[in-house]
């Protein structure tokens, strides 16, 4: 498929008479919401523009409406900023589980909190208040993103490693679609943990695309069962890797990067 400069209309997605955005935004979003996410996504586009030559792919696979849980690998801090721009452009809002004390950032706290983004305290019992919040927006019939890693990777070779279950709980209670998004090349611009100098210029290739909705049939509903929350984990890792291993080329390794053992293990035993 094309690359975002091109893309005009997602597939199957007729524009309603009266546009909600200015621009390309407005021909492909027709999503309401408040107006802190249509300037972002202007933002982000006038950002990204000079650093990235954004290829986005498969954003057909992205469902027009209805409660959506989307999982992307993470590999630097650039990457939310490309996968939020990626769902803009291809019709939907992104409501990210973030770090809490990304909320506690002068500027950044309010505009996050303008755009409804989801804080997460990592190991605290509000993080189930967080999962509480990212439920009360699929019930609302929007689009959550989690990332399963819970931080950049630490495969040394950059590829997806061990997922927490949070993505899986959640699917597995609500029923909601599951979409993985696969990743490659914000990593070179802002490399993560300083694996190498930031690159700015010459503009460096994004490839994002989305897979097909993970398949979760045969494990249930609710949480409860530890298997199934397991089983769930492990589909959308593996999911996950599948598309990066599309927009990255290359076959992926065998087996899966677990940072507790600082070692790849196999893809069952691969989660958190």
């Amino acid at each position: 498929m094309s690359a975002m400069s091109t893309i005009s209309q997602p597939p199957g997605r007729p524009a309603p008479g009266r546009r909600r955005y200015a621009g390309r935004l407005g021909r492909v979003n027709h999503e309401p919401a408040n107006r802190s996410f249509a300037w972002c996504a202007h933002a982000a586009t006038a950002l990204l523009a000079p650093f990235t030559h954004l290829h986005y792919l498969n954003q057909d696979r992205v469902p027009a409406a209805g409660p959506l849980i989307v999982v992307p690998n993470h590999i630097c801090s650039l990457d939310p900023v490309i996968v939020g721009h990626y769902l803009a452009y291809s019709g939907r809002w992104p409501h990210f589980l973030a770090r809490a004390n990304l909320f506690e950032v002068r500027g950044l706290g309010t505009l996050l909190r303008a755009l409804e983004q989801i804080p997460v305290t990592r190991g605290s019992i509000s993080a189930a208040d967080s999962l509480r919040t990212a439920r009360e927006r699929l019930d609302q019939g929007l689009a959550v993103i989690v990332y399963p890693e819970g931080t950049f990777t630490y495969d040394p070779d950059e590829w997806p490693m061990a997922g927490h279950t949070g993505a899986a709980r959640l699917a597995l209670e609500t029923g909601a679609p599951v979409l993985p998004i696969g990743q490659w090349g914000a990593n070179f611009i802002v490399p993560p943990r300083h694996k190498r100098p930031v690159h700015l210029l010459p503009a460096t290739d994004v490839t994002v695309s989305a897979g097909p909705l993970v398949d979760l049939a045969g494990l249930g509903e609710g949480d409860h069962d530890r298997h199934a929350v397991f089983e769930a984990t492990t589909r959308i890792m593996n999911a996950i890797t599948a598309e990066v291993s599309r927009v990255r080329g290359l076959e992926p390794p065998a087996g899966r990067w677990h940072p507790g053992r600082r070692e790849r293990v196999d893809v069952q035993a691969a989660v958190l």
